[in-house]
């Protein structure tokens, strides 16, 4: 009995150290990446703003800031949504628009690291996203929960830009949450 109790405290060290790591590793990855979308953006402050057509970022390049205010979050956007992406900050889905590209932009994170307090955005609240080629606000106008599978939520919304922000749904759920958050909102002028 005696080795089992050991046994079973071991597996139990193990599993946490591995969650610790991991936890770290995630955390390590989306400060450089924080870092990274800083000093482009600083670079074409300083340099002037490249112009909207010529931004075609590549899979897995960090490109600019998402602000919410509200929850007091800046985060890195990185362009894709595959694992490694959403384990630097929040990514970019790669069949949707950029701002000011009059059209649907749909930004998704995890519910358990970038967006902790996503729930706490609410209808008025201001978003910003920054970047090389300008700042862009939008207002959330709407929320709602869809199926996990439900792919209807990604289309085009030309000629009319709407952002999209999406994470796992419910926050507290432990595994792989059933169902997705939608946060809707729509430019505004500054």
């Amino acid at each position: 009995m005696r080795k089992l109790a050991v046994l079973f405290i071991l597996i139990g060290l193990v599993l946490l150290s591995i969650g610790g790591y991991r936890y770290f590793q995630i955390q390590a990855a989306e400060k450089q990446a924080l870092r990274d979308a800083e000093d482009l953006l600083a670079t074409h402050a300083n340099g002037g703003k490249i112009d909207i057509s010529s931004f075609d970022p590549n899979h897995g390049d960090t490109v600019g800031l998402l602000e919410i205010e509200k929850i007091e979050a800046t985060l890195p956007i990185i362009e894709g949504t595959d694992p490694d992406d959403l384990d630097k900050g929040v990514g970019h889905h790669a069949a949707t628009a950029y701002p000011g590209q009059n059209d649907q932009i749909l930004l998704s994170g995890h519910r358990d690291t970038v967006f902790t307090q996503l729930g706490e955005v609410e209808i008025g609240d201001q978003l910003k996203v920054t970047l090389p080629y300008g700042e862009f606000y939008y207002e959330m106008v709407d929320s709602k929960i869809v199926d996990a599978d439900d792919r209807t939520i990604i289309g085009s919304t030309a000629p009319d830009e709407q952002l999209v922000i999406s994470t796992c749904y419910p926050f507290g759920y432990i595994g792989n949450a059933p169902d997705r958050y939608l946060i809707y909102a729509v430019p505004v002028e500054q």
